[in-house]
């Protein structure tokens, strides 16, 4: 990549108040009693904070020793994926990072992994860069979408392909681990290095296979032992995995990493809800055909404190919880593990959505926000990826094909729906029993003011922004006076059993031109909600949080 210089850009405004002291109003500009007091407002610095800080850390006491000298070498792992995303990004992170003299600025890149924010819908905060490249790294500047559809490879479309020009001119597909073969070794023979010492059996037998994988982008066999994991303690995400980085089709993967200790009690917790999936899939709101798949019998739900992010989940707005593989094949055999990161939950719930629901909820139903309710809204998000359809019921292949560069977004809509929906089923079993499900609901309407600050660039952007919309066609809530919100409790069950079903028949009829209208009229934000959005922006309350982690912090 070419280096660029990056000229200073002015970061102070200077606001000038003029208080007159002079008596009976008289305008007198020659007062000697008049002061002139000087405010200087940073705007970098404003947008730094507002990430809210938190130290990721866990009871390391629960570690064997071998397992202690284990996670200095996931760290070093996740430090390599972190760079790989860089370079997937922007290309070379240092000298990206070189050309930036003011350290908030760096700070503020550091956080958005380059010079566009992608929580305000990607749009460039360093002068010289101009629009966000919807392909990122992954194709060459000047591909058409015409010349893509032209070219004739059968790895065109993989999820580890780079699309390069060769020295012909013409496309040619460049697999992950050709383009960054240095890397992927030292890698993959740190992870060997970390099998050596792991004492479980299922994690030591991951490992193995997943440094295997990354030398040769075949993750499926890897995947399938990681979905076989039961009594591990340390659990390590690591390699190409979500595709939001891909704006142009969806369709490349980007590097990331989770370096995670296993928080055994509320893990216990969560054990029955796997066996029920089979069941949630038949009660879906939508007709037989859409729900024809059976969700993999192997799917199991734990609870985690993460002691490190890396890559794309540390990008702009940091994850929660974690629901993969997203390989349909291995979703299809042995369904999906959901991860719910609790210490970044809580960090989340505690610093935004309750500052959030004291401005914006009105002051009779905040009694109903609730941390085990943002918890349990949050775990069946994860749980609802694995619901539904995989494939599309007329032929047309995967749903995330068919979809392309509208999947993202929908699929995020349908999880979040359809968790809601499955937690008013459990708590009609009698499965949930903590709380009341009206706090569910209170909480994720609450929460849709916390996502949709993620921006129009963002996935989870655009499907808050989709159902926003979508609960005020329904009359889900009115707004009063005060600028606060009512929710109407069963217009809102009705709205989201409506809303899933829509999403559903979408995805399963592989209905790209309705996603894409869709998203285009609703996946933005109307004044009204802006002006709200805004006020909680004066309000200095945080849009997301950024982490204090590594060695140091974790006492290794």
């Amino acid at each position: 990549m070419k280096k660029l210089i990056f000229t200073p850009f002015c970061l102070i405004i200077s606001a000038v108040i003029l208080t007159s002291c002079g008596s009976g109003g008289k305008d007198d500009s020659s007062n000697q009693n008049d002061t002139v007091k000087v405010v200087q407002v940073d705007p970098m610095e404003a947008k730094v904070k507002q990430f809210a800080e938190f130290t990721l850390t866990s009871d390391m006491s629960v570690l064997t020793e071998k397992e202690k000298q284990m996670i200095p070498i996931l760290l070093e792992v996740a430090e390599i994926m972190d760079n790989l995303y860089w370079r997937q990004t922007i290309g070379n992170k240092d000298e990206f990072l070189a050309g930036i003299t003011d350290e908030k600025v760096k700070k503020f890149a550091e956080i958005n992994y380059g010079p566009w924010e992608r929580l305000k819908n990607n749009e460039p905060f360093i002068s010289t860069y101009g629009e966000k490249p919807k392909g990122a790294q992954f194709y060459p500047a000047d591909m058409t979408v015409e010349e893509f559809e032209a070219f004739d490879d059968p790895d065109k479309k993989s999820q580890y392909t780079f699309i390069r020009r060769g020295d012909d001119g013409k496309l040619k597909c460049v697999w992950f681990h050709e383009e960054f073969k240095e890397e992927i070794e030292k890698a993959a023979q740190l992870i060997e290095q970390a099998a050596g010492l792991a004492e479980d059996a299922g994690l030591k037998k991951y490992l193995k296979l997943r440094a295997k994988g990354l030398r040769s982008d075949n993750y499926f066999e890897s995947d399938m032992t990681w979905m076989e994991m039961k009594t591990n303690t340390i659990d390590f995400v690591v390699g190409p995995t979500e595709n939001y980085e891909d704006a142009l089709f969806g369709y490349k993967t980007s590097y990331e990493s989770f370096v995670l200790v296993k928080d055994k009690k509320w893990s216990e917790k969560l054990e029955k809800f796997a066996a029920l999936l089979p069941e949630l899939q038949k009660q879906l709101p939508v007709a037989d055909e859409y729900k024809k798949e059976i969700p993999g019998a192997d799917s199991d739900l734990n609870a985690y404190d993460a002691v490190y992010y890396a890559g794309d989940c540390n990008a702009g707005s940091k994850t929660i919880a974690i629901n993969l593989p997203n390989d349909e094949k291995v979703q299809a055999k042995k369904g999906s593990r959901k991860l719910q990161l609790k210490n970044s939950m809580r960090a989340k719930f505690e610093n935004i959505l309750m500052p959030i629901a004291s401005m914006l909820i009105v002051p009779e139903q905040r009694k109903y926000i609730t941390f085990n309710a943002f918890f349990e809204n949050t775990m069946f998000h994860e749980v609802a990826h694995g619901l539904g359809i995989k494939n599309t019921i007329n032929g047309k292949g995967f749903v995330k094909e068919s979809l392309k560069e509208t999947y993202s977004s929908l699929e995020e809509g349908k999880a979040d729906i359809l968790g809601l929906f499955l937690v008013t089923k459990l708590y009609e079993m009698g499965e949930l029993t903590e709380g009341q499900v009206i706090d569910n609901y209170i909480t994720f309407f609450a929460g849709i003011f916390r996502s949709v600050r993620f921006g129009a660039a963002s996935a989870h952007g655009k499907a808050n922004m989709m159902r926003f919309a979508y609960f005020q066609e329904h009359d889900v809530f009115t707004r009063t006076e005060d600028g606060t919100y009512r929710v109407d409790f069963e217009k809102m069950k009705a709205a989201v059993s409506s809303l899933g079903e829509k999403i559903l028949i979408i995805q399963g009829n592989g209905d790209y031109e309705a996603a894409k209208k869709w998203i285009e009229e609703k996946g933005n934000v109307s004044q009204q909600l802006q002006d709200d959005l805004d006020r909680l922006g004066k309000a200095d309350i945080p849009v997301d949080i950024v982490f204090n982690q590594g060695k140091a912090v974790l006492g290794l």
